[in-house]
């Protein structure tokens, strides 16, 4: 067995789309592959993924999930994932409880499409950038048009036949001024699970380009968004940062690998069984086995992988070592830390100064929340460990209430 749990990201229609979206990193990866003339995981891949993974999982607990994603995994079409389900069914010991996860465009869903969805409990993640302006951006189709109009389409589908779904947002250099218009967006289509993303393009150096959205404004956007949930949405809406951020106060595993105190357990295969670090790390020097010749408990404890892991800490500059929220940020992804601290020392996150304001901001209500959970109360409780003057008195009560705090919980 593994020494550490993991989990797969599988891409089953390599990089193959059916968008052109501006800011995907994805899309280039088809260099990669030169030779391939079919972007489309083959029968004997398919089922060795879905057997080994499930071997491999059995002894980490009662829940194995699956992970499909792009590319565009719908390109694959609905008997492909039929005969998923299949496999599945094939190889899960009697007491496994398999679960999908799927992250889609939401373009090609059809009735067909969400009646398998429901019948087989896929959870459905929604790419989506907020109100049709911001979405459409950055967002478009081969025939460069926005696509808002076509993943509402397939989202109403999806809400008319009972699927669970979340929403991915990207955050750009477009949107990133836009939080509240965004989150507001966001509560409106129904989404309950929100993630949110930014988009960082590195050019040369440390330089990115235009999309990218800048580290003081991903701090701010996610300040915003943080302070209309605090006050309104606690308990009914759930934030992957904001739920990692708190799993990391509690001293409990996170559900974001970007804000982990390590790296990979979170790997992806491509179409053709190769295995790689990360779905951030998806090059030549990345690559660690394929899962055609290897087991993933070979892979995932090789010592390339186990190395890869370790990086993110011990290649942390020192600036980064002595700062007061590392415990909730550690460093952040890999994948963007091109720059340099002011005496020259390098693998500081391009999005540090964005990290630090968010994470500084947090502090005070992580603490109250935690102090909450640990006494068995609700989060929405917080308010009663907050101190005094952190609550401004003719500020709103941040229990809901609608009172200003000198007239409520005085």
């Amino acid at each position: 067995m593994p020494t550490k749990p993991f989990h797969i990201l599988a891409k089953p229609s390599g990089p193959i789309c059916n968008l052109d979206c501006d800011y995907c990193f994805y899309l280039d990866k088809v260099e990669l592959f030169e030779n391939e003339k079919s972007f489309k995981m083959p029968p004997d891949v398919l089922e060795q993924h879905i057997k080994t993974y499930i071997s491999s999982q059995v002894n980490n607990g009662a829940e194995i999930n699956f992970a499909w994603q792009g590319g565009e995994p719908t390109l694959m079409g609905l008997d492909y994932f039929k005969k998923i389900v299949e496999l599945q069914k094939k190889y899960a010991p009697a007491h496994a409880n398999i679960t999908n996860a799927m992250q889609t465009n939401g373009t090609l869903l059809d009735d067909e499409w969400c009646i398998f969805l429901r019948e087989n409990n896929f959870l459905v993640g929604i790419s989506i950038d907020g109100p049709e302006d911001l979405h459409d951006h950055y967002r478009k189709d081969k025939a460069r048009r926005g696509t808002f109009n076509q993943v509402m389409r397939g989202l109403l589908l999806l809400q008319q036949h009972k699927v669970e779904y979340n929403t991915l947002t990207v955050v750009q250099s477009h949107n990133g001024d836009h939080p509240q218009r965004v989150y507001e967006f966001l509560k409106s289509i129904g989404s309950q699970f929100m993630q949110f993303i930014p988009i960082v393009e590195p050019t040369h150096g440390s330089k990115v380009n235009e999309r990218s959205v800048r580290p003081k404004q991903w701090g701010d956007f996610m300040i915003s968004i943080f302070e209309q949930w605090r006050k309104n949405d606690i308990g009914k809406i759930f934030i992957q940062h904001f739920d990692g951020a708190l799993a990391n106060e509690l001293k409990m595993p996170g559900s974001i690998c970007v804000h982990s105190p390590e790296c990979g357990r979170s790997l992806a295969i491509e179409h053709n069984g190769n295995v790689y670090s990360c779905d951030h790390f998806v090059y030549d020097k990345d690559l660690v086995g394929n899962i055609m010749t290897q087991s993933y408990e070979e892979i995932v404890d090789s010592p390339q992988q186990l190395q890869f892991g370790r990086d993110k800490y011990e290649k942390m500059p020192s600036k980064c070592l002595k700062c007061p929220v590392r415990p909730q940020c550690h460093g952040g992804c890999p994948a963007h830390r091109f720059t340099s601290t002011s005496n020259g020392e390098k693998h500081l996150n391009y999005l540090c100064e964005g990290y630090f304001d968010f994470f500084t901001h947090l502090s005070p209500y992580l603490k109250a929340m935690g102090m909450a959970l640990r006494k068995r109360l609700p989060a929405t409780e917080y308010y009663q460990f907050m101190p005094k003057q952190d609550i401004g008195r003719n500020d709103p009560c941040p229990c809901g209430s609608g009172k200003k705090s000198k007239a409520c919980h005085a």
